[in-house]
């Protein structure tokens, strides 16, 4: 038949035709977006980042599909160098110069271009812990006292609101139910912000529980006695 003639020559028009669509699309230019991570690198002793313009950079690239194909933007991450930083603002342009692209992809976009970072002055004081309980004791019981063990720890961090504090909480203890002393031995607790507990982290706390005397219980049922 026909249909049939020449079908070396088809075939091989086939394959040829393939080839140049696969090359031709390998060959067409895409462009891919990404997140890298900033990363921050020397971060002077004495000072602590109370504010980061931006967390990420977005990057945008324009190259060919094959070029793109195995390159890996999960393993990058931008470091960002501040051994030199002085408290207050600072300024940092992005500069994509340092990676190494595959061969025919370039950027077409980076956002931000510039890295804001706030800085301030790192300090240390000593404060007092207050021990905070929840709950109630077993009927009959009362708390009547509660202690720490140290009563002060030293906390660190932004200035600003280090000063700002002059006591730190312990974690919380359930006291419920109990019918005698409750002891533990919890983390000290500073909240959100640029402040940490420096020494000690932990303290122990012991939430006195005795017997009530004021306590009238529940009255008899009927027919006892």
């Amino acid at each position: 038949m026909q249909i049939f003639g020449n079908l070396g020559y088809k075939l091989l028009a086939v394959v040829i035709a393939v080839f140049i669509w696969v090359v031709a699309r390998g060959s067409s230019s895409v462009e891919r977006g990404f997140d890298i991570p900033v990363v921050l690198q020397g971060v002077p002793d004495d000072l602590v980042v109370v504010d980061q313009g931006a967390d990420v950079v977005n990057v945008r690239l324009l190259g060919t599909r094959s070029a793109l194909r195995n390159f890996d933007p999960d393993r990058l991450e931008y470091p960002l160098e501040i051994s030199e930083a002085k408290p207050g603002q600072a300024d940092f342009e992005v500069d994509l110069s340092r990676f190494d692209l595959p061969r025919g992809a370039r950027v077409v976009s980076r956002s931000p271009s510039r890295i804001e970072l706030s800085l301030e002055r790192r300090i240390a004081k000593t404060v007092k812990v207050k021990p905070d309980w929840e709950g109630t004791p077993a009927d009959g019981y009362r708390v009547t006292g509660v202690a720490t063990d140290p009563p002060r720890v030293r906390i660190a961090g932004a200035r600003s609101e280090v000063l700002r504090l002059s006591e730190v909480a312990t974690e919380t203890i359930d006291v419920a139910g109990a019918t005698g002393p409750v002891e533990r031995e919890v983390r000290v607790s500073v909240g959100p912000g640029h402040v940490w507990a420096d020494s000690p982290q932990t303290v122990k706390v012991k939430v006195s529980i005795e017997v009530d005397p004021a306590y009238v219980g529940p009255p008899a049922p009927r027919g006892s006695g």
